[in-house]
């Protein structure tokens, strides 16, 4: 007997973190269920490449038995990484391989999503699931869902991400901003629209630092690009900005004048973007969050533990999130989902905590004047 014995448990929202989760969970013979907004597995997933790390990311997917699927879909040479100044000048070029502390093997969202969800029993995922509301019902929960459906789970495991619905019935404890907003964007058939960005990019990544500024470029295996502007902003300039970021003239005007001194051929990235690009104010969760832990409620990844993306840890976190709380729940040593969850949510957040400082430290760094000697001594230190 394990505390998750005959009871169902709903995952509310199918990114890694919840995936991974369902897969540990059913390898145990748990009754999950997932419910996941988009309408259907084909919506296109947008965003960079992941890269994930030996002890967080491919450690929960060697506990999932996944470790060939992910062989055969990752894309090797995409955890190459250039550093250059604001010119293009290539000031660091990685040799990374697989003997490197550096070396974190990268595989794109659509790739990781597949193999996760191909590993789950059949209809273990419920699509077009958008949540509208969790009550109490009995000793679990009753989730209402947008398209008029609802389901009853004696466990809910909140994977819905930065602005979860599900966070504020665990703890009122909201995150800050910190002090830097992205702008996103795509650029598809990258090699014919942007070449010489493209041959800087070689398949794997760019960061171009300077004037207390980054841009980060990013290869796809599809043949696109992503690029990501880190600048320091007020909270709201999201919101209060004046600038229709679905007009291109608009966004090169803004891009000129915020990025001025920067090497024209940047330019390329918005010329052939796809519109409108994302705006992403960053924010954090205090790094010295607690609460008491419920008996049937609990969260994993962004939803537990957001944070900005600049020391790459997002997806590892929410992905060793699932294998810490699957182990909690499934074994012997807890007599009740309640101590399974504390055991859990102790584990998670102290980790957390270090990976929290750690990340606004990167963010910093990489977003001040000494930007480039920081990045460069990181990198020389592990090689």
């Amino acid at each position: 007997m394990n505390p998750i014995t005959n009871k169902k448990i709903a995952i509310v929202g199918g990114g890694p973190g919840g995936l991974t989760l369902a897969r540990l969970l059913q390898q145990k013979g748990a009754n999950v269920t997932v419910y996941e907004r988009d309408a259907n597995p084909h919506v296109r997933v947008q965003g960079a490449t992941l890269d994930l790390h030996h002890d967080s990311g491919l450690l929960a997917l060697q506990e999932a038995g996944l470790m060939d699927a992910f062989k055969a879909a990752y894309r090797p040479g995409a955890d190459q990484t250039r550093i250059v100044d604001k010119a293009g000048k290539i000031l660091f070029d990685d040799e990374f391989n697989d003997s490197n502390d550096l070396f974190r093997p990268e595989i794109d969202r659509g790739p990781l999503r597949k193999l996760l969800l191909d590993s789950l029993q059949p209809d273990t995922v419920v699509w077009d699931s958008h949540l509208l509301s969790l009550s109490p019902s009995g000793n679990g929960w009753q989730l209402d869902f947008k398209k008029g459906s609802s389901a009853f789970a004696d466990l809910v495991i909140a994977a819905d991400g930065a602005n979860s619905k599900i966070r504020p019935l665990i703890t009122p404890v909201k995150p800050f901003y910190s002090g830097i907003t992205i702008v996103e964007g795509s650029v598809y058939d990258a090699e014919t629209k942007v070449s010489a960005i493209h041959t800087l990019l070689m398949g794997g990544k760019i960061f171009a630092l300077g004037d207390e500024k980054t841009l980060i470029v990013s290869s796809k295996g599809d043949g696109s690009l992503v690029f990501y502007t880190g600048c320091q902003t007020d909270e709201f300039w999201f919101r209060d900005n004046g600038i229709d970021f679905s007009d291109r003239t608009q966004v090169l005007n803004w891009f000129k004048t915020t990025f001025s001194g920067w090497d024209t051929g940047w330019l390329e990235l918005i010329e052939n973007a796809s519109f409108p690009l994302t705006l992403r104010p960053q924010y954090c969760m205090p790094v010295d969050q607690t609460w008491d832990a419920l008996p049937n409620l609990t969260m994993l990844g962004d939803a537990a533990h957001l944070m900005p993306p600049y020391a790459g840890e997002g997806v590892n976190m929410a992905m060793l999130d699932a294998l810490e709380l699957s182990n909690c729940l499934t074994s012997g040593a807890y007599t009740n989902t309640q101590t399974a969850i504390a055991e859990y949510e102790n584990q998670m957040r102290a980790r957390a905590s270090e990976v929290a400082r750690l990340t606004l430290a990167q963010t910093a760094s990489l977003h001040s004047s000494d930007a480039i000697p920081n990045l460069l001594d990181l990198f020389n230190q592990t090689e």
